[in-house]
């Protein structure tokens, strides 16, 4: 019965990598798209 549990926890541990890299770029942009429009000022 080993294999349910590979059979399972397969696909769960890739989907959540992938949710997990989407996740991540989604900050990315966002940080990138709000310095962008509000660019900090340098002293």
């Amino acid at each position: 019965m080993w294999y349910f549990a590979w059979i399972l926890g397969l696909p769960l541990a890739a989907a959540f990598a992938v949710l997990n890299a989407m996740w991540f770029e989604l900050m990315e942009d966002d940080a990138i798209r709000r310095d962008r429009l509000e660019p900090h000022e340098k002293p």
